[in-house]
């Protein structure tokens, strides 16, 4: 009966105690229970990340149409396979960041940072590059071309110019 007691005690107080660490670790560290794991989700049209540190971010394959990522901060977040369509990322971070096969058609990019992203088979079809930094940015080269046919303005971060970053001929 003594054995029987004492397993009893054990199988309620260890899982009571898991449920208060639990507690206790998303208290202490909020962003544990933060979900920022957007892989292959479908969010809200117009939804509102500008101004926000993204770096720990996931959109894999998600769909952000008409998304606000006004000066929010992507370096390093995969955007691959993502429809950010008609997207505002106004000044946004876009350093390292992972694009290929996303859609950014008619995404305003203006003023964005891309140094180093990779973006080879992006769909930036009538997207708004003035001001964008596109300094060794991974492109195919026939979207490369089609940038630097409307690629103009200098990034007022970096002080890079679009069509020098594309290297346009």
């Amino acid at each position: 009966m003594k054995l029987n007691f004492r397993r009893m005690i054990t199988g309620l107080l260890l899982p009571a105690l898991l449920v208060i660490i639990a507690l206790v670790t998303v208290s202490i560290y909020p962003q544990v229970a933060i979900a920022d794991d957007f892989t292959k989700a479908t969010l809200p049209i117009d939804s509102d990340f500008s101004g926000k540190d993204l770096t720990t971010f996931e959109f894999t394959q998600a769909s952000v149409r008409r998304g606000k990522f006004m000066n929010a901060n992507l370096t390093g977040v995969s955007l691959i396979g993502g429809d950010f369509d008609s997207a505002d990322m106004t000044g946004a971070n876009m350093t390292n960041t992972l694009l290929d096969t996303a859609r950014l058609t008619r995404a305003n990019l203006t003023n964005a940072i891309l140094i180093g992203a990779s973006a080879s088979v992006a769909n930036f079809e009538g997207a708004i590059i003035d001001g964008a930094d596109f300094t060794d940015v991974l492109l195919r080269r026939d979207i490369q071309l089609k940038l630097c046919k409307i690629a103009k303005g200098t990034n007022p971060t970096t002080g890079k110019d679009t069509r020098e970053s594309l290297e346009c001929a």
